[in-house]
């Protein structure tokens, strides 16, 4: 049976890869499929998917700065709109029932409420696949679209406890203890070293922490999101991320499969579905204007509503509790199904194109753009500094240290991750704070006095995105880049970049002439 599963969600993932979709819009149709010729899932498939929800939502705590969370855009942007869109869903139902649709007609004002309430959250999984395939996950609007669906996910913890009548055990108290165990947790990791143990304390810390709140009585996923934000600080958790990248992805996979074994739709579901998907432009304007309210640049805040605009998965255990409760029916719940399934064909296709939405409409949205701009939004530009490290990982703090040492303050870098940059001018590095990926970004920069500009960014993609939005800006100086594979190289040497390094090959070469320059 499992290899029948896997047989056809790589079958449509491919598909779907070959059309210029993500993998797992393919997967999502793989389920469909699937129960259609009959075949229906396992406590295996279940399990799989709530690996991959556990280990997805550790991993985003891995990457999540808790300062993030209380800045005003994110929990104020996440509640606003929450309690306008419950407001908006209850007189779209009842608008719904007055044209005469029989699904709308019967249903009172709680259950109203109810399925307003289970479409007001975006979806986890399909945000953080689309911001990891895109490498937006640091970016400004990346993280202020985490962290709004981190509140939700809050909400939707406090929904469980009253939903399901599960009150937490008084042992939840003792959970504040983490925090002062945090130092130990943080020990043994500096012992695990680099290898096989890595992905294995993933796998422990987060599947530990799953069940220890679930012996209190609490959501296990928080506890997954919580352990992860507790040891985002560590310097292994990047580590610890990419080593648990290939799992996470795996076992969603079950997860995109068990959507489609929801239910067979009918034609008059399926009509109702794609009503509810109609309605998403709804939900994006309200996370733009919301957005746009509270300071935000334009950019980030059409970004992030992109994002956002769709409907979560936790809609479908919304509907499967309203249903056990009997406040619902059972095509509600596959109707919910197939508009989430929907939303997230819907969001993937968009946010391919969203550079391209962006500029087309850019004039009409930067009419709801505020005059005055958030201190991070702020960039003062180095007026001397002719030479530009985009991306201060590794690779691109390597490239800054050696020019340094070469020009001095000649040479400055910048990065989308405020915490790197904090540290890095703590230390008396030259590191500034910016999206290298916006347009709007280089639109403020000073062009003409930059000369030179090295992209050191991991992604081959974002590579392409910032030389794109650089020759939007104008940019007349040179480029280097780095590549890992030659496909990849010759990719961005013909998209007109002056010099394209080889990550392997560089290293190997460096490394002989290092070697060499001993025994001389």
């Amino acid at each position: 049976m499992e290899f029948i599963w896997i047989l056809f969600a790589f079958v449509c993932g491919l598909a779907a890869k070959v059309v210029s979709l993500p993998p797992s819009i393919g997967y999502l149709l793989a389920g469909f499929v699937l129960h259609f010729l009959g075949f229906n899932p396992d406590a295996n498939l279940q399990t799989l998917a709530d690996l991959g929800i556990t280990l997805m939502l550790f991993t985003i705590g891995l990457k999540l700065n808790v300062k993030d969370l209380i800045k005003t855009e994110v929990w104020g942007g996440a509640l606003s709109h929450s309690s306008l869109w419950l407001i908006f869903s209850l007189v779209l139902v009842k608008l719904f029932a007055i044209i005469g649709l029989s699904q709308f007609a019967s249903l009172s004002l709680a259950n109203a409420a109810i399925i307003g309430f289970a479409l007001s959250f975006s979806s986890t999984v399909c945000v953080v696949k689309l911001l990891e395939e895109q490498g937006e996950m640091r970016t400004r609007h990346g993280k202020l679209a985490i962290g709004v669906l981190v509140i939700q996910d809050i909400v939707a913890v406090a929904f469980l406890v009253l939903a399901t009548g599960k009150t937490p055990s008084v042992w939840a108290l003792a959970l504040i203890g983490l925090w002062f165990v945090r130092p130990l947790v943080s020990l043994i990791i500096n012992k695990v070293g680099h290898g096989e143990l890595i992905p294995l304390t993933g796998f422990l810390l987060a599947l530990g922490a799953y069940e220890l709140f679930e012996l209190v009585k609490i959501k296990g996923d928080l506890g997954a999101l919580i352990i992860g934000m507790l040891l985002a600080s560590h310097p292994k958790a990047s580590e610890i991320n990419k080593s648990l990248l290939n799992f996470k992805d795996l076992f969603l996979i079950g997860f995109f499969l068990l959507i489609g074994f929801t239910a067979l739709p009918t034609l008059e579901m399926l009509s109702i579905a794609a009503l509810l998907t109609l309605v998403l432009p709804i939900k994006f304007a309200g996370f733009y204007l919301l957005f746009s309210a509270l300071k935000l640049k334009t950019r980030t805040s059409f970004l992030a509503a992109l994002a956002l605009g769709n409907y979560s998965e936790f809609g479908l255990i919304v509907a499967s509790l309203s249903v056990t409760a009997g406040w619902l029916t059972k095509e509600w719940l596959v109707i919910l199904a197939l508009a989430v399934s929907l939303s997230f064909v819907l969001t993937n296709v968009l946010y391919k194109y969203a550079d391209s939405i962006f500029a087309h409409c850019k004039g009409s949205l930067k009419r709801a753009e505020r005059s005055t701009r958030l201190a991070e939004d702020v960039f003062n530009q180095p007026c001397d500094s002719p030479i530009v490290v985009v991306g201060l990982g590794r690779v691109g703090m390597g490239a800054y240290q050696a020019l340094a040492e070469q020009v001095g303050k000649q040479v400055w870098g910048l990065d989308a991750e405020r915490t790197k940059i904090d540290w890095l001018n703590s230390r008396g590095f030259q590191a500034y704070l910016g999206d290298a990926e916006d347009r709007d970004f280089w639109e403020n920069v000073d062009l003409t006095r930059v000369k030179l500009i090295l992209i050191a960014v991991p992604k081959v993609q974002d590579t392409i995105n910032i030389n794109k939005q650089l020759k939007k800006a104008n940019y007349c100086g040179q480029t280097a880049a780095i590549a890992r594979f030659d496909d990849e190289r010759q990719e961005l040497e013909a998209l007109g970049i002056d010099k394209v390094f080889n990550f392997y090959t560089e290293a190997g070469v460096g490394f002989a002439e290092e070697s060499m320059a001993m025994i001389k």
